[in-house]
């Protein structure tokens, strides 16, 4: 296995990779850092009808398929209800990732049934060879082995595995455009769908939570804690070969670029940071306030496909009022959140009058 760490061997090792090997590396890493390939619209992939997949008391029932290495989906059965732990630990991770977020949905929405209802539980382990990535295809959770150098199997971090089934969420919910700002604000509420859920499951609240989106995809030679960091963005990660975590977590340190969607990744951590700060100005668990405030903005349908970060905090703000009252504490807190990372709700910015 090539040792990542650019600069001298360590003593009694050999040497470190050439540069060319470093670069080729460090390129197909970024890749995975910030294009998660959310919407695959392309491939022509065939799935069961989502209808065969609901149990007779309508509940979704996880289902988790192999696809042997190959770049198809769904694959080959592996797992589904009712059936034994199988001998592959990625099928079984995956399975009761799925377990989990059925579970954490159906707590998350219990006041309301989300216009995602419908969204089929279904998941691919071992797509491709060594391949460093997960997505959505637009009708599924599709799962990487990683490379063995810079990533572990994908299905190693529940965070993830909820990130990518979030945009199955979203996908049935909202139709931000994933470009932008409206395309930062499509992967900030996947993230906080995948923090909420490995909490929910970790029985963490608040305050005890890390915040990390894909803690634990890492292999040992890379320094860094996980992907992303929702509490202080920009510091998941420093590596000699990967560089340092670009993300911002304020609209002063907003990335402005062409690639990436036009920074969706990158500047996904402005309103992730809003959403921690909130959720810590709260206490308690994150999910029961604010994370039911920012889903029912959601599913309200209230976000035109272009939503830029302003009118995403000033649907959050009238939810809140709706919810709890005008001037109550949770609008405060919520008031202060954004205004910490630079956002300026729409109806409040004297630029949009």
């Amino acid at each position: 296995m090539l040792d990542l760490i650019a600069g001298p061997s360590a003593p009694g090792q050999g040497p470190g990779p050439d540069s060319e090997t470093r670069k080729r590396i460090a390129t197909r890493a970024r890749q995975t850092l910030l294009l998660d390939q959310a919407m695959l619209h392309e491939r022509a992939i065939t799935h069961t009808d989502p209808r065969d997949l609901l149990d007779p008391a309508g509940r979704l029932v996880p289902v988790v398929s192999d696809a042997w290495g190959a770049e198809t989906t769904p694959g080959t059965t592996s797992r589904t209800q009712d059936q034994d732990s199988a001998e592959d630990h990625d099928v079984n991770d995956a399975y009761h990732g799925l377990e989990h977020v059925n579970a954490f949905r159906a707590e998350l929405f219990k006041d309301s049934s989300p216009k995602g209802a419908g969204l089929v539980l279904r998941s691919t382990v071992h797509y491709g060879l060594h391949y460093s990535n997960a997505f959505w295809d637009g009708a599924q959770m599709v799962m990487g082995d990683g490379d063995g150098e810079v990533f572990n199997s994908f299905t190693s971090s529940l965070s993830m595995m909820a990130h990518e089934l979030g945009h199955g969420l979203l996908q049935n919910t909202t139709s931000l455009a994933h470009h932008g700002q409206s395309g930062a604000l499509n992967e900030s509420l996947a993230d906080v769908f995948g923090a909420l859920v490995e909490q929910y499951v970790s029985g963490q609240d608040a305050a005890s939570a890390s915040w990390l989106i894909g803690k634990g995809l890492f292999t040992d030679k890379v320094q860094g804690t996980a992907l992303r960091s929702m509490a202080a963005p920009g510091t998941a990660y420093d590596d000699p070969v990967l560089g340092k975590d670009p993300q911002s977590g304020t609209m002063s340190g907003y990335v402005h670029t062409g690639e990436d969607d036009g920074g969706v990744h990158l500047n996904s951590g402005i309103p992730n940071h809003a959403f921690h700060l909130f959720a810590t100005a709260l206490g308690g668990n994150a999910w029961e306030t604010a994370g039911s405030l920012w889903f029912n903005v959601v599913n309200t349908s209230a976000l035109p496909e272009d939503s830029d970060f302003g009118t995403f905090a000033e649907q959050t703000l009238l939810q809140a009022r709706r919810q709890n009252g005008a001037g109550s504490m949770v609008e405060r807190a919520l008031a202060d959140a954004w205004d910490a990372v630079g956002v300026v709700p729409r109806a409040l910015d004297p630029a949009r009058s």
